[in-house]
C-alpha cells in the first residue's frame, strides 16, 4: 500500500468492534490465533468497511442498500494518496491541502467513498456524479447526514461525462474515476465467478453475488473500461482550461496502449500512468493534462 495509508498494518479488530460491534459475529480465528474476517461474506464486507470508515475518517453514518458497491476501503485510499503525491508535483513536493484544491470525482456511486476520504485526508473540496439517480439521493443523505459539504449531481447523458457536470466557472484541480470495467452482463458475471474460485469458494450454481456487491451502472457498460475511457479522453479536450489533471483508474493493463494512442491524438501535453499496489493486486490509474 501507499506509506501514507492507515491501513498498512492491516485491521485492528478490537478498535474496529468499538465503532461496529456486529463485526465480531463475522469474524473468523486463524490456525495460528489471530482474528481475521469471512471476506466471501457480503454483510460481513460491508460492516468492516463501515467500521474503517468511523474509526479513520470521522464519519458516523454510512449505509447501502443490498445491490450497491461496497467499496474496500484501503484500496480506494491509496488511489487518494496517489492523486495528493500527483498534485504535490507541482507544488515544489508540497501536498496542497484544504478546501482551496477542487476535486470531481465521476461515478461516485452510493457509497461517495473517494469524497469521504479525500475530504477527511487532505480537507479537499469534492463535487461528486453519477448517473443513478437513486445512488445519487443516496450519497446526498450520507453527505448530509455527515454535514460534509460534499455537491453530488446526476449525469442525465451517459456520453457526457463532463458536459453535464463541469459548470463554465467551474474550475477542477483534478478529477478522478472508477470506471465501469466489463462490456456485458455477462463479462461482469465471468468476472464475478473467477472472483469467487481465487477465493476458494463455489459459486458454480448461478449464484453470482459479489463479495463487494455491485450492479449494472457500476460494473459495466456498453464499450467496457475501454470504450469509457476513450470517451471520457475525448470529451476532455473540452474542458482543458477547466480541469488540471484528469485521471481514471485503468482496471486492465492492456488497455494502457489504446488509450495512451488515443491521448496521443488527442495532443495532451502531459501523460503518466500511475502504478499502485495492494498486497498481491497491482492497480494503476492514467493521468492526462492539456
Amino acid at each position: 500500500m501507499h506509506p501514507r495509508n492507515k491501513h498498512l498494518s492491516g485491521y485492528d479488530f478490537p478498535l474496529l468492534l468499538t465503532y461496529v460491534p456486529e463485526l465480531e459475529k463475522h469474524l473468523i480465528t486463524k490456525e495460528n490465533g489471530e482474528s481475521t474476517l469471512n471476506f466471501a461474506d457480503k454483510t460481513a464486507v460491508l460492516l468492516l468497511n463501515k467500521a474503517l470508515l468511523f474509526a479513520f475518517y470521522d464519519i458516523k453514518f454510512w449505509d447501502l442498500p443490498e445491490q450497491f458497491l461496497c467499496p474496500p476501503v484501503p484500496g480506494r485510499a491509496d488511489y487518494i494518496h496517489a492523486l495528493a503525491d500527483l498534485l504535490a508535483s507541482d507544488n515544489g513536493g508540497e501536498i496542497p491541502t484544504g478546501k482551496s484544491i477542487r476535486c470531481l470525482d465521476i461515478g461516485t456511486g452510493a457509497n461517495l467513498i473517494y469524497p469521504i476520504l479525500g475530504r477527511a485526508l487532505y480537507k479537499w473540496r469534492f463535487v461528486g456524479s453519477d448517473i443513478n439517480e437513486i445512488a445519487v439521493k443516496i450519497a446526498q443523505n450520507i453527505s448530509q447526514a455527515n454535514r460534509l459539504d460534499i455537491k453530488i449531481k446526476h449525469q442525465k447523458q451517459a456520453n457526457a461525462i463532463f458536459s453535464s457536470i463541469i459548470g463554465k466557472s467551474d474550475y477542477f484541480d483534478i478529477t478522478m474515476c472508477n470506471p465501469p470495467f466489463h462490456a456485458s452482463e455477462k463479462e461482469a458475471q465471468q468476472g464475478t465467478q473467477r472472483k469467487w474460485k481465487n477465493l476458494g469458494i463455489d459459486k458454480s450454481e448461478g449464484k453470482n453475488t459479489l463479495n463487494f456487491g455491485g450492479h449494472a451502472p457500476e460494473l459495466w457498460c456498453e464499450g467496457g473500461e475501454l470504450g469509457f475511457v476513450k470517451n471520457m479522453i475525448c470529451e476532455s479536450a473540452n474542458f482543458k482550461e477547466q480541469v488540471g489533471w484528469f485521471t481514471c483508474l485503468i482496471s486492465k493493463k492492456d488497455n494502457i496502449p489504446l488509450l495512451t494512442k488515443a491521448l496521443q491524438q488527442q495532443k495532451v501535453a502531459n501523460f503518466k500512468t500511475v502504478k499502485m499496489v495492494q498486497g498481491n493486486k497491482q492497480s494503476r490509474f492514467l493521468a492526462w493534462r492539456y
